[in-house]
């Protein structure tokens, strides 16, 4: 009898248990996801940010919407300091390197992650995934990114732009999407890390695209008053038409796209790639639709 007793109150806590954790597992909205099984998200900072500075708050609140998540905030240096620093002077293709090294290692992302990349660390996480093969990101999201480059500084003289046409190789890492819509040419030969991730120079490395196009989904978010960006439309794939810096080329206007260099038409006609365009500046996001339209559709 008491061999029996002690049967049914195993069962009992077991029960027990697991209604806990399908109550800890429902957000406002009802829906449930399994705690053990929640996928890994990685963060990579912008300019002038930070692994644990003002993306954080972003990083506990999915820890708090998303119960059991482990996630990872990419730190380039042994401190906040040279974290800092290395967004404005650590060359990208270094920081891409080094940021696969602690990917690699990490053995809570060996089944894949997604991804959330700010400003500057969406082109970086883009490269992430299209340069290491040991990688495996399950959904990239970029919010601001500068995935054609830009042609213009905030609130700098349009002199600048002469300066750092003769600028390219080591200077800041902005200087590494520098894109000239006025010296095309100077910038397909001259940059080191844009022209090489979007695939601009022949041979093509057709492992860009093999390992592109293996994203469930490449989310791209545009910020429609964003004042850092320039063009805006490089977050999502749009530029300038060469020769002039007026009149924009969209992604699938592009030889980018229609000679799908990197997989963006593939990733297209599949229904894998998603564009957003957002009210707000450079950054902002608005919670009520970072729930709905990110948590809900890609992290879940």
């Amino acid at each position: 009898m008491g061999a029996k007793m002690s049967g049914k109150c195993v069962l009992l806590i077991q029960l027990a248990v697991i209604c806990v954790v399908y109550v800890l597992a429902r957000d406002a909205s009802g829906q449930v996801w399994a705690q053990e099984t929640a996928t890994p998200i990685v963060f990579y900072h912008g300019m002038g940010d930070t692994a644990h500075g003002s993306i954080y708050s972003l990083q506990k609140y999915l820890e708090s919407k998303l119960t059991g998540v482990y996630v990872m905030s990419i730190r380039m240096g042994n401190n906040t300091e040279e974290d800092l620093m290395s967004g404005f002077f650590m060359n990208l293709n270094d920081q891409v390197e080094e940021a696969c090294r602690q990917l690699s290692a990490d053995t809570r992302l060996a089944n894949g992650f997604n991804a959330l990349g700010f400003s500057q660390g969406a082109q970086i996480l883009r490269a992430i995934a299209q340069r290491c093969p040991d990688v495996h990101i399950i959904n990239l999201i970029s919010f601001g990114g500068q995935h054609q480059g830009v042609y213009g500084l905030p609130r700098c003289p349009q002199s600048m732009r002469l300066t750092l046409n003769h600028a390219f190789d080591e200077l800041i890492p902005r200087i590494l999407y520098w894109h000239d819509p006025l010296q095309e040419a100077l910038y397909t030969q001259k940059s080191v890390f844009l022209a090489d991730i979007n695939n601009e120079r022949n041979p093509r490395k057709g492992e860009y695209k093999e390992r592109l196009v293996k994203l469930k989904n490449f989310v791209l978010v545009k910020y429609l008053n964003d004042s850092m960006v320039e063009p805006r439309e490089s977050s999502l794939f749009g530029f300038y038409i060469a020769g002039q810096a007026q009149e924009i080329r969209k992604m699938r206007d592009t030889s980018l796209y229609t000679e799908d260099w990197i997989g963006l038409k593939e990733l297209d006609t599949s229904g894998r790639l998603h564009e957003y365009e957002v009210i707000g500046d450079h950054l902002q996001i608005d919670m009520k639709w970072f729930d709905e339209e990110i948590i809900a559709k890609y992290l879940k």
